[in-house]
């Protein structure tokens, strides 16, 4: 068989998703906290909010939206 006719396959691992209290998510060593659409912070959705590092990265699961709090110990 020629090498270049056989496909790699990559295996990719999920995270588990694990849930702490008051609706927090742990993604790996990650810990997420969520937030509704009304208590978004200021600098939510923009790369910087004057002249400070905005909230550019997030994830929704379930009604919420998650952004990054803190490494797991």
């Amino acid at each position: 068989m020629d090498n270049n006719n056989v496909k790699q396959i990559k295996h990719i691992n999920m995270n588990k998703i694990k849930f702490l209290k008051d609706d927090y998510i742990q993604l790996g060593r990650l810990i997420y906290k969520p937030y509704t659409v009304c208590d978004l912070p200021a600098n939510f959705g923009c790369i910087e909010f004057n002249e400070k590092d905005g909230i550019s990265e997030w994830f929704n699961y379930k009604g919420y939206t998650y952004l990054f709090e803190k490494l797991a110990k």
